[in-house]
């Protein structure tokens, strides 16, 4: 990690106050925040949450854009009942906290979700999204799960996957340009991997003087020089999603 006494700058950021325009609902043994639009698709794409779990307004506000832009959104918990990060809980038992949750296993709920998806909503077409964490985990997806068109890694942990690249799906992974938790030299070692190793399409964009979180835990009207850059990232993720799915 970049940064031992603080391995997660996630708590970079603001929570919005927002209150979702979707529903929970139980999915086998998980709970899940699920947004539909009102026209009918077969298009639905699952929205793995950060540290700080399925319920932060932020990751919700994210889920419901997808919406408004034609497709079903589906945030689980994929934490499965384990209590999230609080801004509170020190940062020295962030390590252990974290060895309870690990991005790398977490395919039991996703087989749980993609049934639910194509069972319950009809959904044929499902790509993948997430957060630091969720980054993390969408790059684990991406390299094994069959079942997914493409995803789109948003600042994820590219330390706990550092050694696999063989990507099986196309693959968008966002970064920012002052990002403490994932520096810039991993990510260009991250890219020189994909070159010599990775067989489908994928993307590595970096968001000049962007922090980590930036994309859903910057408030857009806080700094008008970093709107610009929100607005951006938010928007290249809906077109890699449109563009797979």
């Amino acid at each position: 990690m970049a940064n031992e006494s603080r391995p997660c700058p996630c708590d970079i950021g603001d929570r919005f106050d927002y209150g979702g325009r979707g529903q929970e609902v139980q999915v086998g043994h998980i709970k899940a925040y699920i947004c539909k639009p009102s026209a009918s698709t077969d298009k639905a794409v699952i929205v793995i949450h950060d540290i700080f779990g399925w319920q932060l307004p932020n990751t919700r506000y994210i889920a419901d854009m997808l919406t408004t832009n034609g497709y079903i959104a589906i945030c689980p918990d994929f934490f499965v009942g384990q209590e999230a990060w609080k801004p509170s809980n020190d940062w020295a038992s962030f390590n252990d906290w974290v060895k309870t949750r690990d991005a790398g296993k977490i395919d039991k709920e996703v087989d749980v979700v993609l049934k639910y998806l194509k069972d319950q909503c009809g959904a044929k077409k499902i790509g993948v999204i997430g957060f630091c964490w969720g980054g993390a985990a969408v790059q684990h997806l991406m390299l094994k799960n069959p079942h997914l068109k493409t995803g789109v890694s948003l600042y994820g942990v590219i330390s706990r996957f550092e050694d696999k690249h063989s990507l099986l799906h196309p693959t968008f992974f966002i970064f920012g340009e002052k990002d403490n938790i994932v520096p810039l030299e991993q990510v260009t070692l991250l890219e020189q991997k994909l070159k010599q190793n990775c067989k489908v399409d994928y993307e590595v964009k970096i968001y000049p003087g962007q922090t980590h979180g930036f994309v859903h835990r910057k408030r857009e009207d806080i700094n008008p020089q970093d709107k610009p850059f929100i607005e951006e990232g938010r928007k290249d993720m809906i077109n890699w999603l449109n563009k797979y799915l």
